[in-house]
């Protein structure tokens, strides 16, 4: 039988555990914290139990609610009860344009609410700018602002990048994060036509949430991976991998409280820096381009209010510019988003900080509760104060994909399979959504295990 550790007890290593224990093998999760999950958590606010990081998943990628339905969750997802999120743009909330991929518009006319005449006017001129495709990666804002005008990067574009990545549009990469978007076309218009008609009808649910806190799909994928045989090790975090004659030692605890697991493969499923230091004595190159990869910081500030103090809205939340220059970038409104969060409080998360900019995150707790209810009392009418308030920090928890990003994850993974069954997922790579990082692991899964020798495979 195949001996696997996975570093990393995080959505990705999960998968990947899972997948390994499906497969046969023998699989040791290692985790440093004190229980799995990373950044998928969940505690009480006022009583009420509200998730500390991501709240909801993709349902159009199958990896997510195929995982959810392997550990029994399948039945449990739910879909938000409310949409139609709305972005700060010209003095005041306005809905989101329809038919945008991550704020870029397929229809000028969609964004008339966002944008002044003239601005609307500026993006008509795309189809018929001359210039020619881009054809290889450039960064979202240079791309974007070229063909449209800066409004559109400013008010729209940047916001949703900013909201899923914590980045800015005028350094992350077009073809990581706008894949939908195909680089061969010189209008930007006609290449959003292209992705809104390819992603079909959009009646179905978009998304999916747990009524427990998505910050309980990790303990179950942790059930099963232990129902299944697996072990799960935390509060150990892996201080270096050893070669061996046979494969490796994978090393863990503090100085004093060494212990040493022998393994035929490794998945390694913690961040780029991290990862960076475990791989740089075996696998250099690989390790100097995970180093390359930066990230960024960001803190949840979830809120309750009596409900009588809270405006009575049909939306989901709304997003703030950068451009505007205020703390908070993103508001949630989670007990008018979810129907099991409605009750007697009203439920607010805000999310505060964006790449490069630290000084609003160095602030204590008290002050960053302070910042998100200035925001929802200024601008998003609610009254008097919060009665209860939690502050989630996470740090470096979004990695920034820089311009270039796909060929250095693709040398990456090329200078790791010179190494015997070792391969790396994780948010670092190929999304920060959970689908894609499940995707992730499932992929590390299938490298590791055709890295084993023939007799070693299960």
């Amino acid at each position: 039988m195949s001996r696997v550790v996975v570093v990393g007890g995080g959505i990705a290593g999960l998968a990947a555990a899972h997948a390994l224990v499906r497969a046969g093998a023998e699989v040791t999760v290692v985790e440093g914290a004190t229980e799995v999950g990373g950044k998928l958590r969940v505690s009480e606010v006022a009583g009420v139990a509200v998730d500390e990081g991501a709240e909801t998943f993709l349902r159009r990628r199958p990896e997510g609610v195929e995982l959810a339905a392997a550990v029994g969750l399948g039945e449990d997802l739910v879909s938000p009860a409310v949409g139609g999120a709305q972005v700060w743009a010209r003095g005041g909330l306005r809905p989101l344009p329809p038919r945008t991929v991550l704020g870029v518009p397929a229809d000028p006319a969609g964004v008339g609410g966002v944008l002044s005449p003239i601005e609307v006017a500026r993006v008509r001129l795309d189809r018929w700018l001359p210039g020619t495709a881009p054809g290889g990666d450039v960064a979202v804002g240079e791309w974007v602002g070229r063909r449209l005008g800066r409004a559109v990067v400013d008010r729209l574009v940047d916001p949703l990048l900013g909201g899923v990545y914590a980045g800015r549009a005028d350094r992350l990469s077009a073809a990581a994060t706008l894949p939908q978007l195909p680089r061969t076309e010189r209008s930007i218009l006609a290449a959003a036509n292209r992705a809104v008609a390819a992603a079909g009808p959009s009646d179905q649910p978009i998304f999916a949430g747990l009524p427990a806190g998505l910050g309980t799909f990790p303990a179950a994928v942790a059930e099963s991976i232990t129902a299944g045989g697996g072990h799960i090790v935390t509060g150990r975090a892996v201080r270096r991998l050893e070669r061996t004659a046979s494969g490796w030692q994978v090393v863990h605890g503090a100085t004093i409280d060494e212990q040493v697991i022998d393994c035929d493969g490794v998945v390694i499923a913690i961040p780029a820096a991290p990862a960076a230091r475990l791989l740089q004595a075996h696998a250099p190159a690989a390790a100097s381009r995970l180093g390359d990869i930066e990230a960024a910081s960001v803190a949840i500030i979830t809120t309750a209010w009596r409900t009588e103090d809270a405006p009575a809205v049909a939306s989901s939340g709304y997003l703030v510019p950068a451009v505007y220059r205020r703390p908070v970038k993103a508001v949630t409104l989670s007990s008018t988003k979810w129907s099991h969060l409605r009750g007697d409080k009203a439920i607010v998360r805000c999310s505060i900080g964006r790449h490069g900019e630290v000084a609003d995150l160095q602030r204590d707790d008290s002050e960053l509760v302070e910042l998100a209810a200035a925001e929802l009392t200024s601008f998003a009418g609610f009254r008097g104060a919060p009665i209860d308030a939690r502050v989630s920090r996470w740090g470096g928890g979004l990695p920034q994909y820089a311009v270039g990003h796909l060929d250095r994850v693709a040398a990456i993974r090329a200078d790791l399979a010179e190494l015997p069954a070792v391969a790396v997922c994780g948010a670092s790579f190929d999304g920060v959504g959970i689908p894609a990082c499940i995707r992730t692991g499932l992929d590390a899964a299938c490298a590791v295990l055709a890295g084993l020798t023939p007799h070693e495979q299960p």
